[in-house]
């Protein structure tokens, strides 16, 4: 898509750059280099830390030497989500997006905008000559979207500034203060397959056509995960007395995002085929009514398959491995007393493969207490070791707590309600942002974070409002403008 028409130019013109490179999590040196080559050639300061985050330095125009730095901050890379039928290769190709009705689009991935926009506006903050503000300090950070790595790993005196506008939230007109940490609950089993006897058929039974979406900002809206789904369309095979072995299980591609497809190979008796087709049909039914509403597109499929595998589980350990699957929880557990219509701790069953004779699955816990992420971690951990399997904890975050008595907030307030009429709306958010690690980091350091409209985060079709890019272009340069002395 031609970007030149949409305004401000300057952001348009640099997220086009990073929709032409790709930068899945733990590849963002490529477009790392090309921005950093970029302020070089505009004289700006350049620095990039041992983790591999970027950090760009801008002086304090004339007048505005005596007013705190502030620190611009987002993350280069993007979550990868492409529907089966894509051909998309996110190491090799660019983002394709579409205008339609206002909304930037990708229809068949992950458009990048989380958070490939607030990237984009802090780099057109430091290639405006024409704005008033304090020193600027521009952190780009990598990882964020696997593991945090590039916030973990940022070192205190990597900035100078006391004021940190994280670009990272997708509502425009809200204002957040804090944040759910979280952390990975990752299984990597060894399992015993046997031989398959003679005699037996192969189906696939494939789960798609789910939405999707965000693993934290979406997990209360009660969207079908299509692992989850696929585990209940087995059981019920097994409730409903059909015998089989599971020779292959697989669903989800990211811990952060919810599985919208997800696919078995079982294999059974010849002659099941009546009562298999009827066990699923009332099934579907059933998770069809549960969905209307909610995720429509729900499908399941059965197919033979041309080949019996030679391998696979045994009846019995098939069964408790199906037991202990369906058992793993998934969605809310806990919504927020102290922060009313906010959920407080949940868990999304996000990847799982059944194959080669290991069992592998990756959970992400988010809670705003991040006692209550050690707990449910610890559930987790305990279901596993019940059936003789270790399920390890990883990469935890902690929270980002509210300060109701922010400076930032209020200021921010105060430009809204002047430039944009209204109240804006103060809010915690049920996902990870970096913001909850660089409080540990600075602790003295004065944060918020906000960001033009995003929809469909973590999922193919995510699209960005563009209006709203417009505003909150308008917003960051009047904030920067408005920062008192110190």
């Amino acid at each position: 898509m031609d970007f030149s028409s949409l305004q401000p130019a300057a952001v348009w013109r640099h997220f086009a750059t990073l929709c032409r490179i790709p930068r899945s999590s733990g590849h963002e040196q490529a477009v790392r280099d090309e921005i950093a080559t970029w302020a070089r050639q505009r004289g700006l300061g350049v620095a990039i830390d041992a983790t591999g985050n970027l950090i760009l330095a801008k002086p304090a125009t004339p007048g505005y030497e005596n007013r705190p730095g502030v620190v611009l901050q987002g993350h280069l890379d993007m979550v990868c989500q492409k529907n089966a039928a894509s051909g998309h290769d996110f190491l090799r190709d660019p983002i394709r997006a579409e205008l339609c009705d206002g909304w930037l689009v990708a229809d068949d991935t992950t458009l990048g905008a989380d958070n490939g926009i607030g990237v984009a506006l802090a780099l057109a903050v430091l290639e405006a000559d024409d704005l008033a503000h304090p020193a600027l300090e521009v952190v780009l950070t990598v990882d964020e979207e696997s593991g945090m790595t590039g916030a973990h790993g940022l070192r205190a005196d990597a900035v100078q500034g006391r004021l940190l506008i994280n670009i990272d939230t997708e509502d425009w007109g809200e204002f957040y203060l804090g944040c759910a940490g979280g952390a990975d609950v990752v299984v990597d089993a060894p399992l015993t397959f046997e031989p398959v006897p003679d005699g037996l058929q192969a189906v696939r039974v494939v789960v798609d056509g789910l939405k999707g979406g965000h693993s934290g900002v979406d997990i209360h809206l009660q969207r079908g995960n299509a692992i989850k789904l696929l585990l209940r369309v087995l059981q019920s095979l097994a409730q409903a007395g059909i015998e089989f072995r599971l020779a292959a299980l697989e669903g989800g591609t990211a811990r952060n995002a919810l599985p919208r497809e997800a696919q078995a190979v079982i294999l059974l008796a010849d002659g099941h085929s009546a009562a298999l087709q009827q066990a699923v049909a009332q099934v579907v039914a059933e998770i069809a009514d549960e969905l209307v509403g909610v995720d429509g597109g729900f499908r399941l499929q059965l197919t033979p398959e041309p080949t019996v595998p030679a391998r696979a589980l045994g009846t019995a350990a098939g069964k408790t491995v199906l037991a202990l699957l369906h058992a793993t929880p998934h969605g809310v557990r806990r919504m927020s007393a102290r922060v009313p219509g906010v959920v407080e701790t949940s868990n999304n069953l996000g990847v799982l493969r059944l194959d080669a004779e290991r069992l592998q699955v990756t959970l992400m816990v988010r809670s705003l207490l991040d006692a209550g992420t050690r707990a449910l971690a610890a559930e987790i951990v305990s279901l596993y070791s019940l059936a003789g399997m270790v399920a390890e904890v990883k990469g935890p975050y902690p929270g980002w707590a509210p300060n109701p008595d922010s400076g930032l907030l209020a200021l921010f307030l105060d430009v809204y309600r002047r430039d944009f009429g209204g109240e804006a709306a103060v809010k915690v958010i049920h996902a990870g942002l970096e913001c909850g690690i660089f409080t540990a980091t600075w602790p003295d350091m004065d944060m918020i974070s906000f960001g033009p409209t995003i929809r469909g985060a973590h999922a193919p079709g995510e699209r960005l409002e563009v209006a709203s890019v417009e505003r909150a272009w308008r917003l960051l340069v009047a904030v920067l403008a408005a920062i008192p002395p110190r």
